[in-house]
């Protein structure tokens, strides 16, 4: 009877983790499509860090979130701010200094693990966020490889096991009721 009981919790605890990757992935799938390819949550966009520019503070292979939009020529000295410094590439560096010209805002950029600041200043036209300082380390290693070919496809093993194991307990539950059927019809016919 305990083996059943165990059998039964270990059951459940496939079913659930399994249909929580299958939740995540689509929910990461959905909100990359309609934010144009970058997932965001509660307004917050995720990026995947690719250098150690700012260590120690944010990890090579983290996830920051980064709140788009807004006045973008806000910011002031010790800001981090997430950038354009060519057409697809985005940097996150510290504001080291604001420089307004009329009406015109640059900032002066560094990385807090680099040892000089960045060569050319930051129009403020070119800063796409702002780093709130949620950081989630590695996860952006696994981010960045499901963006690759080999990773969408792997991403897709958990929705197949999902449904693999559901048929598995679906069956195996259709079995059950049969079995009880036959053995309440045997019942019935032994008392007439």
């Amino acid at each position: 009877m305990k083996s059943i009981k165990i059998k039964k919790l270990a059951s459940n605890m496939v079913t659930v983790v399994l249909f929580l990757a299958l939740i995540l992935m689509v929910f990461v799938v959905v909100t990359s499509k309609a934010s144009g390819g970058e997932p965001q949550i509660f307004g917050y966009q995720l990026k995947t860090v690719l250098s150690g520019s700012m260590e120690p503070g944010i990890k090579t292979g983290s996830i920051i979130a980064v709140k788009p939009g807004g006045d973008m020529s806000r910011f002031s000295e010790g800001d981090v701010i997430t950038f354009k410094q060519e057409e697809n590439v985005l940097v996150t560096h510290r504001i080291t200094e604001t420089i307004k010209n009329g009406d015109q805002v640059m900032y002066r950029t560094k990385g807090d693990n680099n040892d000089s600041e960045d060569m050319e200043p930051v129009l403020s036209e070119n800063v796409v966020a702002e780093y709130n300082g949620f950081t989630i380390p590695y996860i952006g290693y696994f981010m960045d490889f499901t963006n690759s070919k080999n990773g969408a496809f792997l991403f897709i093993i958990p929705g197949i096991l999902l449904a693999i194991y559901s048929a598995f307990t679906i069956w195996s539950a259709l079995s059950q009721i049969e079995a009880l059927n036959k053995k309440d019809s045997s019942n019935v016919e032994k008392i007439v």
